[in-house]
């Protein structure tokens, strides 16, 4: 069986509502895809949360269920003929901007991959997960996220959230994660670059984020930015990370994405809450893998620049963000989010997951598709290269 490196992860931090002990410790499971090789479940310019009834201004690739649209209203989601994450009651849709190499001969621009592969038994590359993994070389580290004093809710249906800004090109102020609303302005998107010599370069040691991307100083895998060298781990390409806030403002209401989700904030004793009369729900954190070591014959790292290209243009990588609209049965992520721990063996492996889907990839026609050219002049949408000096 084929499972996608989903390279899209979505990951959620679950931390049990009934059980009063379960919420004081770290928890996670990791929700799997089945995907075409290199593909996402559809793409092109599409984005019913930022663009709803529109063409959008630049392409994603969408996982998820086959309701997706122009527009999602409501719980529309949940009577979607099929979905291709591993669970059947997961009828969600996740997506991302999609990434571009831009020839350095002649500036012409190619799609990368989403990338994929057969994974072996508790290999941690390839789902939608419901916690958090930070890869550096060949060893992973993994940790989760940190017990609550809140109850954890399931999304109610039709939830859209968004995390990242696609206009940015300015660098943060450091190339390290920031979750905490208390400790600064949040930084919740990276880049994670595994290579196979633990001793390469990710960023610029001196880059103060106006040329290159800004090294984590406390992951040297990871930073702010696309890096500038070839991510060449093995079986693990450059990784984009966004990680997505879990207190939902139900005053606000499911569809004003703008406003009705915010980070939680350190309550004391390792624990994080949301504001009052806030919804706490699952944290949702994405890892999207890139075949991009099919392009390394193309391009010489300089250790300054590199030739990679989101969708909306950015050269910087600083404007990497990620989509979410809800299409859970509630009832089947209220029993996950109890009592399923399972890490990366698996959410599909606990009990309380219900029908499993055997291999449906369910591809969703597009309604915007991208021009199927193998090399373009333009980007889908004629987004012009930004940022790093253009």
């Amino acid at each position: 069986m084929f499972y996608s490196s989903l390279s899209l992860l979505t990951l959620l931090a679950l931390a049990a509502s009934s059980v009063t002990a379960a919420k004081d410790r770290r928890t996670f499971a990791v929700l799997r895809f089945h995907n075409e090789a290199g593909h996402f479940s559809t793409e092109g310019r599409m984005d019913p949360i930022v663009y709803p009834g529109r063409v959008s201004s630049h392409t994603h690739g969408i996982m998820g269920g086959s309701n997706f649209g122009l527009r999602i209203e409501g719980d529309q989601l949940l009577d979607s003929e099929c979905t291709n994450a591993l669970l059947s009651a997961d009828k969600s849709n996740y997506w991302v901007p999609a990434l571009f190499f831009q020839s350095p001969i002649n500036g012409t621009f190619k799609r990368v991959p989403l990338f994929y592969m057969q994974p072996k038994e508790n290999t941690p590359f390839n789902y939608a997960r419901y916690t958090i993994q930070d890869r550096g070389n060949a060893k992973p580290l993994t940790r989760s996220f940190e017990p609550t004093n809140d109850e954890i809710k399931p999304f109610p249906p039709g939830l859209k959230i968004v995390s990242g800004d696609a206009t940015t090109r300015t660098a943060p102020a450091s190339g390290a994660l920031n979750l905490d609303p208390g400790k600064g302005p949040i930084q919740a998107v990276q880049f994670t670059c595994p290579t196979r010599d633990p001793g390469a370069v990710r960023y610029p040691p001196d880059s103060d984020g106006t040329r290159a991307g800004l090294q984590d100083p406390t992951n040297r895998g990871a930073g702010a930015g696309f890096p500038v060298v070839d991510c060449d781990g093995y079986a693990s390409p450059l990784r984009q990370d966004v990680h997505l806030p879990s207190c939902y403002d139900p005053r606000a209401g499911p569809d004003a994405h703008a406003s009705n989700m915010a980070f939680p904030r350190d309550a004391g004793g390792g624990r994080q809450d949301c504001p009052p009369g806030w919804v706490h729900v699952p944290h949702l954190f994405f890892e999207v893998y890139w075949d991009t070591p099919r392009f390394a014959d193309a391009w010489d790292p300089d250790g300054r620049a590199q030739p990679f290209v989101l969708a909306n243009g950015d050269r910087t990588g600083f404007s990497s963000h990620g989509d979410f609209v809800a299409g859970w049965d509630e009832g089947t992520l209220a029993a996950i989010i109890d009592g399923c721990d399972n890490g990366h063996a698996g959410m599909d492996r606990c009990p309380e997951t219900g029908p499993l889907n055997p291999g449906d990839k369910c591809r969703i026609p597009p309604v915007f598709p991208d021009p199927q050219q193998e090399w373009l002049d333009e980007l889908p949408g004629n987004n012009p290269v930004s940022g790093w000096g253009v």
